[in-house]
């Protein structure tokens, strides 16, 4: 681990805990630093505060004091779902202090070089497929960021023969000042946290701080399906590989319906992809052209993706029960993600869908509701989605109250050959403390299913 130097005796304030705080502020007082920890949970319901007080660190918890900053810190590290909007970030500002995430922290202690990887849609595919590929190419991958492994947790402990393959949202690129990784992957943009950056542009500016800080000695990979992408990279000093799942290009990854090729010349098959759908063949694509310019084994890279089934709770194959196929698509929280789930798919779809209701439109679906057979709604926005699917043409429409409903009910809908699909287009807080146990719970149905 570098050790920073600027570090040492230096006031640093950790806003917010979970994984990435409690990291951060475990990190900061190794290198030296006077750390204190602010979080609004009571001490007494908190135990990452209490963890973090025993090991000599000053925590505030159960609210935020307004003068918290007249204490003399340097420096501010906040967890990346606290907006810029809070007023402790807002005075930081003000003063003119570094407001970072712990992926600033990771990168200026990493001695291994790091591939960031950020998107709307594909990061945590994209991330998952090329840590599995450079593993079987013994080139020492080490998984970080966004996925959940907090990034400056394994920053720490990466030496120079390893490399880090970080998934990076807008929220954690926002606080970063001289993060420069060795490759950026730039998988798409679309309308999405707008309720956090306030425009698209503004989302669009923190995303292309993965590729900020990088010249000619790196390299990004970008879309070059999308105009927005394409013009944002311009200002990029980095070698650009754009990719292209719609036209082969002579200067970049590409594909057509039989091959993928390599600055325009034919490099491996398609028929060795084992995931489904175009939106994967462009996270492939990504992960393809990384394992060029690193030079892992074709044998290696040919080998995962063969095998390659999916990320969990991201169009991830459950299993087969009497010739249907089972899918896990619950980090499909909006729209665009079930846009993407439904076009992977040329078989009759039962669609399980409906969570939180924010008040958006499921029109974008409706070109790709034509596969759709049958549906099975729940959650808040069970009525609208019903609606929207009637309007669809889909006649059969079954309500569900509880996951443990909604997977029988799809079955009893079903024939042999259908695809019976979780791709909710709505978060999960209604009903679900996260989209993760609503996914381990549609894995469970399924199972109790077999079992039946």
């Amino acid at each position: 681990m570098k050790m920073i130097e600027s570090m040492k005796d230096k006031k640093v304030l950790v806003l917010g805990l979970a994984k990435s705080g409690v990291a951060a502020a475990k990190l900061l007082h190794k290198l030296g630093a006077f750390v204190t920890v602010n979080d609004a949970k009571p001490f007494e319901e908190n135990q990452d505060a209490q963890l973090l007080l025993q090991h000599g660190i000053t925590v505030i918890c159960g609210h935020h004091p307004k003068d918290l900053l007249d204490d003399g810190f340097e420096l501010v590290v906040k967890n990346p779902g606290i907006p810029y909007t809070n007023p402790i970030i807002e005075d930081a500002l003000m003063r003119k202090l570094p407001v970072w995430t712990e992926v600033e922290l990771a990168y200026r202690i990493s001695e291994a070089p790091m591939i960031g990887i950020t998107g709307s849609n594909g990061k945590t595919t994209t991330t998952s497929l090329l840590f599995e590929v450079l593993k079987e190419g013994n080139l020492h991958p080490l998984i970080a960021g966004n996925i959940g492994t907090v990034a400056c947790g394994v920053a720490a402990e990466a030496t120079k023969d390893e490399v880090v393959v970080t998934e990076l949202s807008s929220f954690q690129l926002m606080g970063t000042e001289q993060f420069k990784p060795k490759i950026a992957i730039w998988t798409n943009l679309f309308e999405a946290h707008i309720d956090y950056h306030g425009t698209m542009e503004d989302y669009a500016k923190a995303k292309f701080n993965v590729t900020r800080n990088q010249d000619e000695s790196d390299y990004l990979i970008y879309n070059a399906d999308q105009e927005i992408v394409v013009n944002e990279v311009v200002a990029s000093k980095a070698t650009k590989i754009p990719f292209s799942s719609t036209r082969i290009l002579k200067d970049g990854i590409s594909a057509d319906d039989e091959m993928i090729y390599w600055m325009g010349e034919p490099y491996l098959e398609r028929s060795v992809i084992a995931l489904p759908g175009k939106h994967n063949l462009e996270n492939v694509l990504c992960v393809v052209a990384t394992a060029i310019l690193m030079a892992c084994p074709k044998e290696a890279l040919t080998h995962v993706l063969q095998t390659f089934a999916g990320v969990e709770h991201r169009t991830q194959f459950v299993g087969m029960y009497n010739g249907r196929k089972f899918y896990n698509d619950s980090k499909a929280t909006n729209t665009l993600a079930t846009k993407s789930a439904l076009s992977a798919f040329h078989t009759p779809i039962i669609l399980l869908a409906g969570g939180l209701d924010r008040g958006h439109s499921f029109e974008a679906l409706r070109p790709y509701m034509n596969n759709v057979k049958a549906v099975v709604v729940s959650g808040e926005t069970k009525e609208r989605f019903a609606e929207f699917a009637n309007s669809c043409g889909v006649s059969v429409i079954e309500t569900a109250e509880i996951m443990e409903d909604a997977v029988p009910k799809a079955y009893a809908l079903s024939e042999e050959g259908d695809t019976i699909l979780l791709s909710p287009s709505c978060a999960s807080w209604d009903q679900y403390p996260s989209f993760e146990n609503r996914g381990e719970r549609f894995v469970e149905a399924v199972e109790k299913l077999k079992v039946n």
